[in-house]
């Protein structure tokens, strides 16, 4: 019987395996469905730039991977957090614009902050000594 505090992972080999890769994508469903709803579909340019950064978020994951170093993932994880940052401000100005109601931004932020937390945890196992005994 394997004991109950031990963690086990599947090896990752291929993107599409990453947990925080697939909030990500998520986030990008959720985010083109709810630009594409009253007045935010109208405005093109705030519309284009939240669409942008939500795509950043998933492809800067996928992009880090292929890389073959782990520094070089690590910074693309890095960028990916950024651009979860960025949809969550641009979430604000939305509300601001009243293209999205105060209760309607919350969830697509919470998508974001999960994508970030996600994308940090990785960050920081991928930043830990290699252990021989794993």
């Amino acid at each position: 019987m394997k004991p109950l505090n031990v963690i086990y992972m599947s090896k990752i080999e291929k993107f599409e395996d990453l947990h925080c890769w697939q909030a990500a994508r998520v986030l990008v469903k959720h985010i083109y469905d709810t630009t594409n709803q009253g007045v935010f579909s109208s405005d093109y340019d705030m519309k284009r730039q939240i669409r942008r950064a939500s795509i950043s978020v998933m492809n800067n994951i996928a992009e880090g991977f292929g890389r073959y170093s782990k520094k070089d993932f690590i910074r693309f994880l890095e960028i990916s957090v950024t651009s979860a940052c960025e949809v969550k401000s641009m979430l604000y100005a939305a509300l601001d614009q009243n293209y999205m109601a105060e209760e309607a931004t919350k969830e697509p932020q919470a998508k974001a902050e999960i994508v970030k937390a996600l994308n940090l945890g990785l960050i920081k196992y991928l930043r830990k000594p290699n252990d021989p005994n794993t």
